[in-house]
Formats: C-alpha cells, structure tokens, sequence
C-alpha cells in the first residue's frame, strides 16, 4: 500500500504531538539529476542478453543484399565450389539447424493481453465528502484533532464525492466483520470476473493459471480458492494467493503469470487484483495511521493473458517488460508503509513521514533499469555518455535527463494520491495529458490500490487515445518498499470494453 495526502505533511514532534503542516518537507527527490550508475548496468545488462539477436539482424540483412546482387554465373561458380566442399556445407548445415533449434526452443513465448475487467460498485456505496466526516465522528472513536486532520486530508488528497466504501463501512456504527469482508471480496472480485468472462466469451474451465493479490486481507480458505469454488475452475489448475504486497502487488502477479504462462503451452491465465477495506479501517487517533481511512476505496480489476497463437488477433495489448525493484534490505524503505497496532492496541497501516522520498529512490532505480530497455538508441547515448563524463571527468557535468516521453506514449501511475502524481509528473517532465488518468482515477474511484493502474488504463480506452503500436507504462509502488513497471504494447485500436467503469462518466469526470 502506498499513498500520499497532497499539501498535508506529517510530523511527529519530540514532544508526541502530530502536526499538520501546510507544506511537504520531504518531497519526491529529483532522482533523475542522481542516478546511480550500477543500475544503469544492470538495465544494459539486460539488454545485452539480446545481443545476439541484435547481431544476426543485420548480418542477415547484409546476406540479402549480397545475394540479390548475383547474377546466374555467380550462382553457378558458387554451386561449383559447394560440390568440392561437402564436408563444410554439412557442418554448416548443422550448425544453422542446431542453432535455429536452439534458438526457438530458448526464446521467451508472447505474452498477450486478451481483455480486462474494473469493477464499478453500484451507486448506493458511494461515499460524499460530508457523509465520510458525519460517520467518523458518530463512530465516536475519534477525537476532535483527528475528525480535523482527515477532513484536511479528505480536501487535498485528490479524491472526489463519488467513490465507494463497502457495506459494512455505512453503517453506523460500521460493523467490519470476517463474514463482511468475505461479502466485500466476494463482490469485487466476482464482479470484475463476471464481466471478464461475459466480455472474452472464455469458459472458466480453460483457465489454466489463476493468481490473485489482496495485501491486508487473507483468510482461509484463500481468495483464490473462493474463486476456484465459485466457478467451479480445473482441479489442476495453477492458483496462486499474493498477500501482504501492497500496491505493486499488480505488476508482480503480473509477472507471476509471465513466468507460468512460458512453462505451460497453450492456455490462459487470469489476474485478479484489488484490496479489502472492511477489516482493515483504523478507528484509532494516531495521525499518521488515519491517512489510508481517507484515501483507500473499493476496487477490483482481472485481467485475462494467452500465450496462443490465434488469440494474438483479438488481443489488446502484447506484454514488453517488466521490471521490479525492491528496496527492502534498507530499515526505512522497510518501515515506510508498516501494518502495526498503535498505543491502544488498535490495528491500522502506519505511513511514514519519509515515504515520498523512499518512492523516489526506488523510482530512481527502476526507471534507470527499464530506459535501456525502452528508450530510443540516441536518448540512451546521450544519456551514459554524459553520466561517464560525469563520473570520470568533471562531477559538476549536469546528467542528460532521458525524455521517457519518446518511449511510452501513455502512462499509467498508481494513483496513491495527489501528492504522489504531482511530484511523478514533475520529475518525468510529463504533460498534464500524460497523467490526466490518473488524476481522473484518484478523482472517481480513489485510491484502488493494486487494481488503480487498471482503471487508468481503462480511462484512455474510454477516451479514444489508445492506437495501433502505442506503448503503455505502468509504474505501481507498494509496501517493503517496492517499485514495479509493466510495459504494453497496443496490438490494434483498442475501444473501451462493454460495461467498462468509465461508460457512462468519461466525459462527466473530464468536465
């Protein structure tokens, strides 16, 4: 989990009193004019484990022209000399199959996105600004210095007056129960998978990998195996139940799925995530504990992936990358987003003051990974040849910041909160329209955690933005701490799914 409360800044004095105070002090660092050179090699590393690939290219272009230049007496004193030289053509021969074979079998199989899924909880769990405030303070669980502190984060923190809370949340008192949260996941993850499979016309039987992420909500019998049940899915199906991953926790099932779908030929896999809010409200006053009560809302995407063939021509988007960081050897990285009880023994999600700063390096490390991967060949020689000069020459040599705008034409940031995409689209140099998706997600539907760079992709379907060959980043953040980025690439002109969370509130929400 990870989120960010706008102008409202922290601060746990000496004297154990919380303040709010009207300006961040710790905002995300300009990490891009402070890039550590040992991940830049590790992203080249990655990309010349493709060398060979991006040798033969050219040697067999090279052939081409070669032979396109000869004439029949060329040919016929090349046939000449093979006939004298059967012992080479027969190594060669074996040569070219061995490494063809080799080749073939080693490469990494395509990863494509067939469709996916938001769930839009209906109307009636919609929760107004007056209404949050009116709740928390008939709840009598909190003080006058809280009941103030979440309404200031409630005005700053981006959110508007039409997101969702579950059931259990409107009553009053709230009544957060295990049956509850079992209805509340239920509903979420039901609902986005009824619409995925009505959407794809995919049977559930021919699901072969289920993996689900929920942080903060794991009971027994798993998430994964309610839906197992429910759709009475294959008895040697591959499920898997992410828990305690935080908001990144997307990309990595992600990536989990990736891996599972290489090994396994000619199936489907389904990933499922989003994040309980019923166990898991604070009804404590420790300041720094109140912040996700104000930005966490109900949410839920699934996602459907094939490594077919056939399924290339329906597809949506083919998978391109994806890179996880994580920063947990480091104390404060560790303890930035911590789950803990406060003085009075009551359970909440603790946000350090630190945690922008902590995301920014993490960011740091995972962008300077991926641009190799992504960037074109001119951005990234500007770029390592300034960084070296800068290393070995002169150290006040000002970096060259790569324009990521030439790699990714859109963008997908975890909407953690206002503060977080303001410093985000500060630091990349981005557009307004570049995070104009985010905003717009944080604004409608809050805080999703995993599921919310799910909505954001949705939000530029429904906008009409996504062409042909357009390339999509995800970059979600998440507690231990993590940084993790996916890349898509658009396979045809993708429209808005039937039933989508943006149906009939794309053009209100822009308004």
């Amino acid at each position: 989990m990870v989120g960010g409360g706008g102008e409202t800044q922290i601060d746990n004095g000496g004297g154990g009193g919380i303040q709010i105070q009207e300006r961040r002090r710790l905002p995300l660092p300009d990490f891009l004019q402070s890039v550590n050179l040992k991940y830049v090699k590790l992203g080249y590393h990655y990309l010349m484990t493709h060398l060979l690939t991006l040798c033969l290219i050219p040697l067999i272009f090279i052939s081409l022209i070669e032979a396109s230049q000869m004439n029949p007496e060329d040919v016929h004193q090349l046939w000449v000399h093979l006939q004298y030289n059967l012992v080479s053509v027969i190594t060669c021969s074996a040569v070219l199959v061995f490494g063809s074979t080799v080749y073939i079998m080693t490469r990494p199989r395509p990863i494509y996105l067939v469709d996916y899924s938001c769930y839009r909880p209906p109307e009636h769990l919609q929760v107004k600004y007056q209404q949050f405030m009116e709740h928390s303070r008939l709840t009598g669980d909190f003080d006058e210095s809280s009941l103030e502190f979440q309404r200031k984060i409630l005005e700053r923190a981006g959110l508007g007056e039409e997101t969702y809370l579950p059931e259990a949340m409107h009553s009053i008192p709230p009544k957060p129960s295990m049956a509850a949260a079992r209805e509340e996941a239920e509903q979420v993850m039901f609902g986005a998978l009824d619409s995925l499979f009505k959407n794809t016309g995919i049977k559930p039987k021919d699901i072969g990998v289920l993996v689900v992420n929920c942080s903060l909500f794991n009971p027994t019998p798993s998430l994964s195996a309610m839906i197992v049940n429910k759709y009475k899915l294959r008895g040697n199906i591959r499920s898997f139940n992410l828990g305690g991953m935080g908001c990144s926790a997307g990309v990595i099932a992600i990536d989990l799925a990736r891996d599972m779908l290489q090994v396994h030929r000619n199936t489907y896999a389904v990933v499922v995530s989003t994040e309980n809010i019923t166990q898991n409200w604070y009804f404590g006053n420790k300041k720094s504990m109140l912040i996700p009560n104000c930005l966490f809302r109900m949410g839920c995407s699934a996602v459907l992936l094939s490594n077919k063939s056939v399924d290339k021509r329906r597809a949506k988007y083919k998978l391109v990358h994806v890179v996880r960081t994580h920063r947990g050897s480091d104390g404060k990285a560790f303890n930035c987003v911590y789950q803990e009880q406060d003085d009075a023994g009551k359970v909440g999600v603790s946000l350090s003051k630190d945690l922008m700063a902590i995301a920014g390096g993490a960011l740091k490390t995972n962008i300077t990974t991926l641009g190799p991967l992504v960037l074109p060949i001119s951005e990234q020689l500007l770029f390592f040849s300034t960084l070296v000069m800068k290393k070995l020459f002169n150290d006040k040599v000002k970096p060259y910041i790569p324009d990521f705008k030439l790699a990714f034409d859109h963008f997908c940031i975890h909407a953690g909160g206002r503060a977080v995409i303001d410093e985000l689209e500060k630091n990349l140099q981005l557009l307004p329209l570049h995070v104009e998706a985010s905003r717009m997600t944080l604004h409608r539907f809050g805080n999703t955690s995993s599921s919310s760079i799910w909505y954001e992709l949705a939000y530029i379907e429904a906008r009409g933005r996504m062409r042909k060959g357009n390339r999509v980043w995800q970059i979600a953040f998440g507690s231990g701490f993590k940084c993790n980025s996916a890349v898509w690439e658009a396979l045809r002109n993708v429209k808005q799914s039937p039933k989508g969370p943006w149906e009939d509130c794309v053009d209100r929400q822009k308004n």
